[in-house]
């Protein structure tokens, strides 16, 4: 019995493992960086493109990497130039920390590398969502310009800059829904994240704007920590419905029913007129 429970245990790791397939793929952005990433296909027709922050890679989303895949989602993960294995000249440590035109401002063209990757596999631009972390918060902004109809953008502990990335660039005239997760602790990173807020906001309107605070983790633990199920959600739903006012009142009902009719004219009802006009 303890043989059999040893050999089926291996055997249920490998099917998982199976379920959950990773192609490893590499994109080709238009100033020739070699762009690695991580593919997984959508079961529901939507992709998230997943970003980093600095210092990281592609690998720093695997819990919820593998709550899309659960949830039906398809992702690509990226390795943001100068990051991971993505290769051409440099790394990041050696980026210009300052300038407009930047290797870290120029990272919004890895993000136009993986939606023409996306649209590729058949998804529409729509369907397609940006979730960065940190820098990769920042990026994912700033790309919104070129990107106007995406499904939505979400920014976990972004700031107003980031090694010169201005994240309000892209927020302030994007009209989609965005999701904002920050640290409720750090005050400063928290009023950024209000500022950029305000703007989304101002820019998206009413019921396209999520702002949540987590205590006191950031990024990606702040993501698996607490708001993995906020953000699948809201990925579902990323825009709140609009709330429609009655149809009618009885009154309106009335008036329109006579037109000739003026309003101050118009027959007191009870609740027992009411109940009659129903039989």
């Amino acid at each position: 019995m303890k043989l059999k429970a040893i050999i089926v245990f291996p055997l249920l790791l490998v099917l998982s493992c199976a379920l959950f397939a990773q192609d490893k793929v590499t994109l080709r952005t238009a100033d020739k960086w070699n762009i690695a990433a991580l593919y997984n296909p959508s079961q529901n027709g939507k992709y998230v493109i997943l970003l980093h922050d600095l210092g990281s890679k592609k690998e720093e989303y695997p819990s919820f990497s593998r709550a899309l895949d659960k949830a039906g989602f398809g992702y690509l993960a990226l390795d943001l130039r100068g990051h991971g294995q993505s290769t051409n000249i440099n790394t990041y440590d050696k980026f210009e920390k300052t300038g407009v035109d930047n290797e870290f401002n120029k990272m919004t063209r890895d993000v136009d590398a993986a939606i023409d990757y996306l649209r590729g596999k058949g998804a529409g631009e729509g369907d397609i969502f940006v979730l960065g972390a940190g820098l990769g918060a920042n990026v994912a902004a700033k790309s919104l310009p070129f990107h106007p109809k995406l499904g939505g953008v979400v920014l976990l502990t972004p700031s107003l800059k980031n090694r010169d990335v201005l994240a309000m660039v892209g927020i302030k005239n994007f009209k989609g829904p965005v999701f904002i997760g920050v640290s409720s602790t750090d005050r400063k990173q928290l009023m950024e994240a209000s500022f950029i807020r305000n703007a989304a906001y101002l820019a998206s309107g009413k019921g396209k704007v999520t702002f949540m605070t987590a205590y006191n983790l950031k990024g990606v633990d702040m993501l698996d920590r607490y708001l993995t199920q906020e953000v699948l959600q809201w990925l579902r739903t990323p825009q709140l419905p609009e709330v429609l006012p009655d149809a009618i009142s009885f009154e309106e009902e009335i008036y329109y029913d006579t037109p000739a009719a003026k309003k101050d004219e118009l027959p007191a009802m009870t609740m027992g007129d009411v109940l009659k006009s129903l039989d």
